[in-house]
């Protein structure tokens, strides 16, 4: 009983990447061209997200910073903090402003926010993409669920990767697929599309 239920999760999740490939390859491919147009313009990616989202952001930012799976250049790209590093002597940071302070901080215009936010309802994250709006940057949004108060604050020249399931644990395995794709997908368009070895 335990084994068929485990082998249902790897069963769900099998499928839901491959409907997504059909659905979000657009929308990747979009992103990896907003992020393309940031780094080579000597700007920076700031990426944000909640609960588990804080170590796909982290993730992220370490497999761009670093290499993904071949070498290159460094590309500049943070992790934004989650710990109310960015409070005030006064006291703690309101935890909604987390995010905003820290795009309003360190975000200039041509830099691109990505954000992660699976069931597209997360305050500090709606927050950080008005704060990157005032900055003019691009935003690309990772979501599930209809994408939620995030999809709709995003404006025509962001991006949206909107994961078509409703379970957040399957939104987030897509989601980190989805990084990979983008990580690899710039690679690609700086150093060539040399296959990786398997």
């Amino acid at each position: 009983m335990l084994e068929q239920r485990i082998q249902q999760h790897f069963i769900d999740s099998a499928d839901l990447k491959y409907q997504s490939a059909q659905v979000l390859g657009g929308a990747i491919a979009a992103a990896v061209q907003a992020l393309m147009a940031c780094v080579t313009s000597g700007c920076k990616v700031l990426v944000c997200g909640n609960g588990a989202s804080v170590a796909l952001a982290q993730h992220f930012a370490a497999t761009f910073v670093g290499p993904f799976e071949r070498e290159r250049p460094e590309l500049a790209a943070l992790a934004l903090s989650t710990d109310g590093a960015a409070g005030s002597a006064q006291g703690e940071l309101e935890p909604r402003q987390v995010f905003a302070r820290q795009v309003r901080a360190l975000g200039l215009a041509g830099d691109v926010l990505l954000t992660l936010s699976a069931d597209g309802q997360s305050p500090s994250v709606l927050a950080a993409i008005e704060a990157a709006h005032g900055r003019d940057m691009t935003v690309v949004a990772l979501t599930g669920r209809g994408g939620g108060p995030v999809g709709a604050k995003l404006r025509e020249t962001d991006v949206h990767v909107c994961v078509p399931h409703e379970r957040l644990a399957r939104v987030q395995e897509v989601h980190i697929l989805v990084l990979h794709c983008i990580c690899d997908g710039v690679d690609a368009q700086l150093l060539g599309e040399q296959e990786v070895p398997t």
